[in-house]
């Protein structure tokens, strides 16, 4: 599954403020690309219409030939549902529920807890927290909160995985230790991982970069 990005512009405010200028190109399928610049270049909001969480202004991203603009919202939902997975930089854990509870919620759309909870189980110990599953996230570290959320942006098995600065909010060791665990998903199990770092070293763990600056690829 490829994804193809024609012509993106993305404005904000009256009068408009273009934040993505013209943006073109394509992601091979089992790329890790990491997407640079400097804060206010416009990576984060590329990064949230690649995956389809916002719309352009103007142009389109095709998803495996398919272009998003053609999808209706609950088309677009169950697309999102079962062909991406999202990391963010606070990993969004429900503070109510266990380690395992939380990285199942995905499949409480599609009806599908039971037959999950073995590749959940399979996560936790294959991201060295199995010991964690009955915990809650205020009984986790910061990193091991971060992997329960990787875990959970699995569950579906998605070919494509978007992560928003996964490091910013963990300390270097921790930020290492998930950008190598990005790095094994990518490689073990072909998906196609799209992330946004400032970081140097991290971008460099990616397959490809890419760096914007005032809204373009440079």
């Amino acid at each position: 599954m490829s994804i193809e990005i024609k012509n993106l512009v993305k404005s904000f405010g009256t009068p408009p403020l273009e934040v993505l200028k013209n943006i073109s190109g394509e992601i091979n399928n089992s790329e890790m690309l990491a997407i640079t610049g400097r804060s206010g270049s416009g990576k984060s909001t590329l990064l949230y219409i690649i995956s389809s969480l916002d719309k352009p202004t103007s142009g389109d991203v095709i998803i495996d030939g398919r272009p998003l603009s053609s999808m209706n919202k609950k088309e677009l939902h169950q697309f999102r549902n079962q062909k991406m997975g999202f990391i963010f930089q606070f990993h969004h854990l429900l503070a109510e529920l266990t380690a395992l509870e939380n990285i199942l919620m995905p499949a409480h759309k599609t009806k599908e807890v039971a037959s999950k909870e073995k590749l959940a189980l399979e996560l936790l110990n294959e991201f060295g927290i199995a010991n964690k599953a009955d915990r809650l996230p205020s009984q986790l570290s910061g990193g091991e909160q971060q992997r329960v959320a990787i875990a959970r942006a699995l569950i579906m098995q998605p070919a494509f995985l978007f992560a928003d600065e996964p490091t910013g909010n963990l300390d270097s060791a921790n930020g290492l230790l998930v950008m190598n665990l990005l790095k094994k998903i990518n490689k073990d199990r072909g998906t196609t991982i799209i992330y946004v770092t400032h970081d140097q070293e991290f971008s460099r763990m990616g397959t490809r970069q890419i760096n914007l600056s005032d809204g373009r690829i440079v």
